[in-house]
């Protein structure tokens, strides 16, 4: 009987899952981490590139050094629009919207976002496509998810990642900003496979190309809940919206504010 016992205690042992390999907040484990990750990564469907990708990354400590660093949100409205140069985006919006009427017009007419929203956010998130970055993707996002802080939050964005690399989108040299956003209105990359869309035609979705990027943003703003029509300011209906784009209230507000000063 006691020999029967050992036996079904040593075959529960090993028949039981290994455990994962915990988070961290050092590059220490991260190489541990990265081959667990990759079955969480295999069971969301990611493929042989994908997953080269995710061998490859390295810990990004210039990422986790800005993680641990976000000070322009703690700004006043005031200031955060100063620090971002908003008056720039205005001046540089209301040209590149008439510049390119038929464009936006085209992205109002199919997803119902104006024009002065969309130039609003590119003009913030890279000056028009001038900045989009100079860290690779795949290893911040990867480096954000091994990290405790915020694994969670980022683990869908790293799966993204990895599947965008499957599809040839991105690959594993591509750069982004810090936080692992790309192309000219910075998409974190599970929001870029979910709702990036083919703007120009060609047959593929690249956020690096003006015309699917902000296509693509539109898309989002209206599968979050945009109502074509309505305003966009504080009390509106549409206002509660830009937080789906920026959790930051100042952003949102500034957001708002750009955008009726670049339609006005």
């Amino acid at each position: 009987m006691r020999a029967s016992v050992k036996s079904l205690i040593i075959s529960v042992f090993f028949a039981s899952p290994s455990f994962a390999a915990p988070c961290g907040n050092t590059s220490s484990g991260f190489d541990a981490w990265k081959a667990d990750f990759s079955k969480t990564a295999q069971n969301a469907g990611v493929q042989a590139r994908g997953l080269q990708a995710l061998a490859n990354s390295t810990y990004a400590n210039r990422t986790i050094a800005a993680d641990r660093n976000q000070k322009s949100f703690k700004y006043s409205l005031e200031k955060f629009m100063q620090v971002r140069g908003t008056d720039t985006i205005i001046a540089q919006g209301r040209k590149r919207k008439a510049q390119n009427a038929s464009f936006y017009a085209s992205l109002e007419k199919h997803f119902g976002v104006p024009a002065g929203v969309i130039i609003a956010i590119h003009g913030m998130e890279t000056a028009f496509g001038g900045f989009m970055g100079d860290t690779e993707v795949v290893s911040a996002i990867v480096t954000l998810t091994y990290d405790c802080r915020r694994s969670a939050f980022f683990e869908p964005h790293a799966i993204g990642a990895l599947r965008l690399v499957d599809q040839g989108s991105i690959s594993s040299s591509t750069k982004g900003a810090k936080h692992g956003e790309l192309g000219h209105t910075q998409f974190l990359p599970g929001n870029a496979l979910r709702y990036g869309i083919d703007g120009n035609g060609d047959g593929v979705v690249d956020f690096y190309n003006q015309s699917d990027a902000l296509a693509s943003t539109a898309n989002f703003l209206r599968q979050k809940g945009w109502k074509p029509g309505q305003g966009y300011q504080q009390g509106q209906p549409n206002y509660a919206v830009l937080k789906e784009w920026n959790a930051a209230t100042v952003y949102q507000q500034s957001l708002a504010i750009m955008g009726a000063r670049i339609d006005g």
